[in-house]
C-alpha cells in the first residue's frame, strides 16, 4: 500500500493506481445557489433564511432585504429616467437578447419554450414603445392665451410589485417591463411557489446592460413581504396583481403615504399598462419667451 504523498505523485496513465481510485470516486456537483438580486448583485439574505421551492433551496428575503431593495430602487431611479427613451429602449431589446440564449434553461423552470417565447417577445414589445410614450401619452393642448401647452408623461418613481404564482416567468415579465420602461426602478416579489425562473431572469438582467438598482428580485414568503413593500414610504405605486387574499390589506398598507395602487393582469400587454406607472405633467410656456 502506498502513502498519500506517494499516489499524488503517480502518472495518470490507464493502468496505474491513479485511475483506479479515481474511478471509484464519484465527482459531487457543485450546485446552484439560488440568492436574491438587489442592487445588481446576488446577496444571500441578510438573515440567512431558505425555503424550499420546486425542489431546491431558495433565498428567504427578510424585511431588512426589502429595505435594502428599496435603497437601491431609489438609488437608481433619477439615473434610469435620466436616460433618453431610445437608450432604454435599446437596453430592455438586449434583456430579450440575453433570454433568447439561454431559452432551452428558462425552459426547464417554468411551464416550457412557449412561455418562454411569450416572455422575450413581450420584452421586445415593450422595447419598440420606449421612444413612443411621449407622442402616444402627450399632447399640445389648445388654450384661450398666449402660451404653449404640453402635457409629457414622467415616471411615478420606485414602484413595488407583487408578481403572480401563475405563470411564474411570463407573470413576472408582465408587470416588470411595462414598469421599467417608462422610466421607473422596481422592487418585485417573484412568485412564491415557482421562483426559480425569476432568478434565471435576474441572472439575465445582470448580464445585459441594465444598471444594477433599475430591477431588484427578491424571493420568499409574499405574506411576509408584500406588507413592508406597501406600507414603505419610499415606494411611490405597487401593482398588487399578484396579492392573492392579502389585496385589502396591502391597498390599506399602500394608502398610508398615498401610493398608487395598481391591480393588473398575469398575462397582458399594453401602452395602457405602462401608463398605469406614469404622472402626467403639464407644462405652461409663454409665447414669444
Amino acid at each position: 500500500m502506498k502513502s498519500d504523498d506517494e499516489l499524488l505523485h503517480v502518472h495518470d496513465d490507464s493502468t496505474g493506481p491513479l485511475s483506479a481510485i479515481v474511478a471509484r470516486v464519484t465527482r459531487l456537483p457543485v450546485r446552484k445557489t439560488y440568492k436574491l438580486y438587489i442592487g445588481g448583485a446576488f446577496p444571500r439574505s441578510e438573515s440567512g433564511r431558505t425555503y424550499e421551492a420546486q425542489g431546491q433551496n431558495v433565498a428567504r428575503a427578510s424585511r431588512k432585504d426589502v429595505r435594502d431593495a428599496v435603497v437601491a430602487a431609489r438609488g437608481a431611479q433619477a439615473k434610469w429616467a435620466g436616460l433618453t427613451a431610445y437608450n432604454r429602449g435599446q437596453i430592455l431589446y438586449r434583456i430579450a437578447e440575453m433570454m433568447e440564449a439561454r431559452a432551452a434553461e428558462f425552459a426547464e423552470l417554468c411551464s416550457g419554450s412557449r412561455e418562454v417565447e411569450r416572455a422575450i417577445d413581450r420584452w421586445v414589445w415593450y422595447a419598440g414603445f420606449a421612444d413612443k410614450l411621449a407622442q402616444v401619452l402627450g399632447s399640445a393642448n389648445p388654450v384661450a392665451g398666449p402660451y404653449f401647452n404640453f402635457t409629457v408623461p414622467e415616471p411615478t418613481g420606485v414602484v413595488g410589485i407583487v408578481a403572480p404564482d401563475e405563470p411564474p416567468l411570463l407573470g413576472l415579465v408582465s408587470r416588470l417591463a411595462p414598469a421599467v420602461v417608462g422610466g421607473n426602478t422596481v422592487v418585485a416579489l417573484a412568485s412564491e411557489a415557482q421562483p426559480l425562473a425569476s432568478i434565471e431572469l435576474a441572472e439575465a438582467l445582470a448580464t445585459s446592460d441594465v444598471p444594477g438598482g433599475v430591477a431588484n428580485i427578491l424571493t420568499g414568503y409574499r405574506s411576509e413581504l408584500a406588507p413592508w413593500l406597501a406600507s414603505h414610504m419610499d415606494v411611490n405605486a405597487i401593482d398588487l396583481t399578484g396579492a392573492d387574499g392579502l389585496l385589502g390589506d396591502l391597498e390599506a398598507a399602500a394608502a398610508e403615504n398615498v401610493k398608487r395602487v395598481v391591480v393588473g393582469q398575469a398575462d397582458t400587454q399594453s401602452v395602457y399598462e405602462i401608463s398605469a406607472f406614469l404622472e402626467l405633467k403639464t407644462v405652461w410656456h409663454p409665447i414669444g419667451t
